[in-house]
């Protein structure tokens, strides 16, 4: 299993390169968690194919597996369930960088009958987790932040009851997947009115596999949701749909080097939010079309627009940098939460882009760029891997040398990042 944990200083070097061919896209980590949490409290023995393997995934395993699920790792994961009883952990549950995991696995924890002590990275005990705290303290359960800042580490006592309450769905969607996840095995029915719900695609996800498990949830235009208690979960297989999220940088860093890059493995039906990067790709001026078992994407000349990113915060990063290479402003907006994220991705691409000569700006929601040419540099990646892999993307369209450090927290979602650009004609290579 990999370690949520970071250690050593490995960076990316990377330089101009031409990109064409082929690559495979690792599973979805979205989906690969809810597998993960689904199958956990069902009952019997599931079968999840192809899913991925990554520090998030592996903190989602670990977590599970202390509330009494039994997972077995291989090339698919077999996971005999609690059959809707977790247990009470024998240890604290570190979900090392994943706030997927922790947001879920806090719901399922509020359903044992007794207490569980998560905790996390220092990203991790960053994140704001107020607001689910204060959902399942409604629903009957007893949660509280150690340091009495709505983060982590929590304390979490339950069982959860079911009842009535009010959710800010403005930080993150998460929090509402983890209250539709848990709350149908709650003994009471639970009633939630959402505000501001952002990452929707997210929420569809999620419900997509309530529908598939046959679990009524009646929703009303996703601003309030009944979801009668008592219910179960039931073994499944299923294999994972290729990561949109991960497929943003090679659709990006074919736009911006004039590439040809077939990404294979994705679903277009799939409710992944990311996805609508291909149709912002083609907006810009890039060729994107659909080919049998993924999608083409060619690199053209780009114009910049303004693009609204509520339900795709996780493609601020590589949409920044696309920004450069486009002709005119681009702005990116309605995407406050991503500075809620492992870093603040706003404020953090404006400044690691700075230096190399972008012409950036943040607004409270977003980014405004005006195109022009970047220039090499040594970049910081902040432990953040989906700003590593942004900034190695605009070093694949650049003259000289960039340097991006921190790279060991491609572990988090892509530990094979490096090795799939490389394969594509990318000049990029892994240093300790």
């Amino acid at each position: 299993m990999l370690s949520g944990a970071f250690f050593g200083n490995m960076k990316l070097v990377v330089s101009k390169s031409n990109l064409s061919g082929s690559a495979i896209i690792p599973g979805s980590k979205s989906h690969t968690i809810r597998a993960v949490a689904i199958a956990s409290l069902a009952d019997g023995i599931s079968r999840v194919r192809c899913p991925l393997a990554a520090a998030d995934t592996s903190a989602a395993v670990s977590a599970y597996s202390l509330l009494g699920a039994d997972i077995a790792t291989s090339d698919d994961w077999l996971i005999t369930g609690t059959g809707g009883r977790p247990c009470v952990p024998e240890n604290v549950i570190d979900v090392g960088n994943s706030g997927t995991t922790l947001y879920i696995a806090l719901g399922t924890a509020a359903l044992a009958d007794g207490c569980a002590v998560f905790t996390g990275d220092d990203q991790i005990r960053r994140r704001p987790v107020g607001p689910l705290i204060e959902a399942l303290n409604d629903l009957g359960a007893n949660l509280r932040s150690t340091r009495g800042n709505g983060m982590a580490p929590i304390v979490v006592e339950g069982p959860m009851r079911g009842g009535k309450l009010r959710l800010d769905g403005s930080k993150t969607s998460q929090y509402l997947t983890s209250l539709l996840i848990n709350c149908p095995l709650a003994s009471g029915d639970t009633e939630i009115e959402v505000d501001n719900l952002v990452e929707k695609p997210y929420v569809e996800m999620t419900l997509s596999w309530l529908a598939e498990q046959g679990i009524q949830v009646d929703n009303d235009d996703f601003q309030r949701f009944r979801i009668p208690g008592g219910q179960n979960y039931t073994r499944f297989d299923k294999a994972i749909p290729a990561d949109f999220s991960s497929a943003t940088f090679f659709m990006c860093a074919a736009a911006i080097c004039g590439g040809d890059l077939t990404l294979l493995g994705l679903d277009l039906k799939d409710t992944q939010g990311d996805k609508a990067v291909a149709d912002i790709l083609g907006e810009m001026g890039a060729s994107v079309e659909p080919v049998h078992g993924g999608l083409r994407v060619r690199g053209g000349a780009l114009t910049g627009g303004e693009f609204d990113l509520s339900d795709t915060p996780d493609a601020l990063p590589a949409l920044a940098v696309t920004a450069c290479f486009a002709t005119g402003e681009t702005r990116l907006v309605n995407v406050a939460q991503a500075r809620l994220k492992e870093t603040d991705r706003i404020h953090v691409m404006c400044q690691e882009l700075s230096k190399m000569g972008a012409d950036i700006q943040e607004l409270s929601d977003g980014l405004v760029i005006h195109g022009k040419p970047l220039r090499s540099a040594t970049v910081y990646g902040h432990y953040d891997h989906r700003v590593i892999m942004a900034l190695a993307i605009a070093g694949f369209a650049c003259e000289g040398e960039t340097t991006v450090l921190t790279a060991e927290a491609l572990d988090v979602t892509f530990p094979t990042f490096a090795q799939l650009m490389a394969g594509v004609g990318a000049r990029i290579s892994v240093e300790d």
